[in-house]
């Protein structure tokens, strides 16, 4: 007779991570290995990374309630915590509002380095357009992006190896009060994601197409259903990200697909 406690031991046997605690969430977590299709050990970190797309107001203090934010990664360790719990995940949000490249540079090292993910998902590049566009001076051309983004990669992977990159494709649509900016701040966004292509490929990350995914969504409703201005998605944006995101994720961590 097949029984949820059975089928769940032959689950455990297939990915082989053996029997792993329960631990509650931390700010840091130790380095593993990770192969292309299962953890290794227990406690994978989980750390997301980027502007206010990835913060989602989330709080700045240990509170388990707030401390993920309300956007699409709360909704990713939402899911995979409550399908996973015996393997002890932890997801951390370091996402700060505004930030451009050069802003998560400037604190890589505490918000990223010292945390020692063993996943590092990144969204970054709408503020850089932003940045050019309304011509501040921390503002950076193509060459710019490209050298400050490959060099915060390069620090992760100089210190764990075996970090599973996994890198968001920034995005803007024609939607809410910023619709009558698309034809200045599209084309800028398309060439930051371009660029986030070829890095992908250099740091065999794992590539989320968010402009994609809320392209095939307007078939099924208008772009303020799910972006209400331009940049921000609503609820529904977010939850369209984190379907995506463990879908492409699962190519990798093969457990997830579960």
């Amino acid at each position: 007779m097949i029984t949820k406690d059975s089928t769940r031991r032959d689950f455990i046997r297939h990915i082989s991570v053996g029997s792993l605690a329960l631990t509650g969430m931390a700010t840091t977590c130790s380095s593993v290995m990770i192969n292309s299709s299962k953890p290794d050990k227990e406690n994978l970190c989980f750390l997301f990374q980027g502007d206010s797309i990835t913060d989602g107001n989330r709080g700045r203090n240990d509170d388990p309630n707030h401390i993920l934010g309300h956007g699409y990664c709360f909704a990713i360790a939402a899911r995979i915590g409550a399908d996973f719990p015996q393997y002890g995940f932890q997801f951390i949000n370091r996402g700060t509002s505004g930030n451009t490249v050069g802003d998560l540079e400037n604190r890589w090292q505490t918000d990223t380095l010292d945390l020692k993910p063993d996943v590092l998902s990144l969204l970054v590049g709408i503020n850089d357009v932003n940045a050019l566009i309304e011509g501040k001076e921390n503002a950076v051309g193509e060459k710019g992006f490209e050298a400050t983004y490959r060099k915060l990669l390069t620090t992760c992977r100089d210190q764990n190896p075996e970090l599973l990159i996994v890198l968001g494709l920034p995005f803007f649509f024609a939607s809410g009060w910023r619709k009558d900016q698309y034809e200045k701040w599209h084309p800028l966004t398309l060439e930051r994601a371009g660029i986030i292509r070829r890095i992908a490929v250099d740091f065999d990350a794992v590539i989320i197409d968010y402009p994609e995914v809320f392209e095939k969504a307007q078939e099924r409703a208008p772009i303020d259903y799910w972006i209400w201005d331009g940049v921000h998605p609503t609820v529904f944006g977010h939850e369209l990200m984190a379907r995506e995101w463990i879908s492409q994720v699962s190519s990798r961590l093969a457990f997830l697909k579960s």
